[in-house]
């Protein structure tokens, strides 16, 4: 047990800071496209030449260059459109710094890799915590030449990172290598450019607390009639006072509706974006505005109703719930989801097994659910895995992240505490300790369902295996019995075997003889000399 890593504790995951509704614009005018395609494309050329100074200006930024920057868009839209593109400048390069950072640690972690791989013989077997030597000279002589094309682009990052300069594309980098694979990707250029352009276009604007429905630039009425501020240069096709255009089209929040409706009344802040999906040639308005975070309650309150533990697999989700003693109760539930195709179809799947977890949740009157504290960043790299390509595919394909996130906001809503655990061993541990007790003719668990059951059991604070260690000397009640499975406290735990109709063998039914409720009257070998007086009940498994 030396070898084995420490386990953390688990912990009940904070609610979220913010939330972000969106809605169809239906019944749009070609009019109205047509000023949201001027004001996008407007907007987005300026957000470009504002990235690109912010960019240059790297670490040297200061208060002053950020108001020089702001005036200088102010001339040629608004004060507030300027304000807008100014933090999304900011928010963008502050990302990109990150991913910098992420992306560092993921080229150290490779190096060390190779050269820990590199100094071994040929040949020489691995373990589960370390990667052995390489197969074949062949294979070592080109890890070799591959450690000093990561050293390099180590350094490079390094150099970027001491001098503040980050890569950054607006509109993706995803989709500007797509213009060079249109045949693979199944798109004509004229379709490209027109996905390219409308990533581009920059269209929202943040919300302020005191202003009318909570916004100035992008105004959205409690009756869901859309208007905006268009900037100076693009005054003439406004069709409302003070340089607005009024959509033709209103719109209606389904999700969160009336807290959306709440907050315009009461003229607190909204921020609104209006982009266009060229693949369904429809127009969305998506509201977004910040939540004090719900505070958390303590583990013990959480899980006095049980807990329903999540294993997340490639292409389903293991749960089974567990009473508050730790046992499995009921049948385990498969959440199924498909993750390839597109990204708005992997969410939308994602999301779709989660709602079906929440309703059962919900159904079974259970206020928490665990989950993995799970973080594949380190272990997605080639160098780990080697030429387990399939399993590098399979680990990187799944949203732990995002599912988690998106759990955590949709729990919130709900009432139920969402349980992050060490992932440490509960795979292994859930399939040697109850995956086969748990099998039966008629039910067949899987090594996910035990892993559900181990991660419940984790949350809850129990061992995740069934039984404690046998004594040393013999069975007897002197050093505590084999199969102990109640505390001393729990009421009962001394009396008789209660009466359960049905049969239990296949010549009498349970509770018909006349010694049902007498133990040591059923003549079974060595039975007073091994309990006694002491009488085993079917309370909880574990403990």
């Amino acid at each position: 047990m030396g070898g084995l890593r420490k386990v953390a504790e688990p912990f009940v995951v904070s609610g979220p800071s913010g939330v972000a509704v969106r809605a169809r614009l239906g019944q749009l005018t070609p009019g109205d496209e047509k000023v949201l395609r001027l004001v996008g494309a407007h907007l987005g050329a300026l957000a470009s030449k504002d990235l690109k100074t912010r960019c240059q200006a790297g670490l040297q930024h200061s208060a002053d260059a950020w108001a020089v920057r702001k005036r200088e868009l102010t001339a040629v839209s608004s004060s507030r459109w300027a304000g807008s593109i100014t933090k999304a400048s900011h928010d963008q390069w502050a990302l990109a710094r990150r991913c910098q950072l992420t992306h560092i640690q993921s080229l150290e972690a490779g190096i060390r890799t190779i050269e820990h791989r590199l100094s071994l013989p040929l040949g020489q077997k691995g373990s589960k915590r370390a990667p052995g030597g390489y197969r074949s000279r062949q294979e070592w002589h080109a890890k070799a030449r591959r450690l000093h094309v990561l050293q390099d682009r180590l350094a490079a990052e390094r150099a970027d990172r001491e001098a503040g300069l980050v890569h950054v594309v607006r509109g993706g980098k995803q989709l500007a290598r797509t213009r060079l694979h249109l045949d693979a990707a199944q798109l004509t250029e004229a379709h490209w450019h027109r996905r390219w352009e409308t990533e581009r276009w920059f269209c929202q604007a943040d919300g302020e607390s005191g202003k009318r429905y909570g916004n100035e630039t992008i105004r959205v009425s409690p009756e869901g009639e859309v208007s905006i501020k268009l900037p100076a240069p693009m005054a003439h096709p406004a069709n409302a006072p003070h340089g607005r255009y009024v959509l033709a089209s209103g719109v209606r929040f389904a999700h969160r509706g009336a807290e959306w409706a709440d907050r315009v009344e009461a003229n607190r802040a909204i921020a609104y974006r209006i982009h266009l999906d060229v693949g369904r040639d429809r127009w969305y308005l998506t509201a977004s505005w910040q939540i004090p975070p719900t505070q958390t309650i303590p583990l013990e309150a959480a899980l006095t109703d049980g807990v329903i533990g999540v294993d997340m697999n490639a292409d389903h989700l293991a749960a089974r719930r567990l009473d508050v003693h730790g046992n499995p109760t009921g049948t385990p539930r498969r959440f199924l989801y498909d993750l390839s195709g597109t990204r708005q179809h992997r969410d939308a799947q994602v999301r779709h097994a989660l709602t079906r977890l929440l309703h059962w949740a919900r159904a079974c009157g259970v206020k928490a659910i665990a989950v993995e504290d799970l973080d594949f960043t380190v272990e997605k790299t080639r160098e780990k895995h080697g030429r387990k390509k399939r399993f590098r595919q399979l680990i990187s394909g799944m949203p732990t992240g995002r599912l988690r996130a998106r759990l955590t906001s949709m729990a919130d809503h709900t009432g139920i505490a969402i349980i992050a655990v060490d992932p440490a061993y509960t795979s292994r541990w859930g399939a040697r300790h109850w995956q086969k007790p748990l099998t039966g003719n008629n039910r067949k668990t899987t090594r996910h369902d035990a892993a559900a059951v181990a991660i419940g059991r984790r949350a809850q604070g129990h061992p995740i295996r069934r039984r404690t260690t046998p004594p040393p000397a013999h069975r007897s009640d002197e050093q505590g019995h084999r199969t102990v499975q109640a505390r001393p406290e729990v009421p009962g735990r001394e009396e008789t075997r209660p009466r359960i109709p049905g049969p239990r063998t296949r010549s009498a039914g349970a509770g018909r003889g006349a010694n049902a409720g007498d133990q040591c009257a059923q003549h079974r070998s060595g039975h007073a000399a091994e309990h006694g007086s002491w009488q085993q009940d079917s309370l909880p498994l574990s403990l």
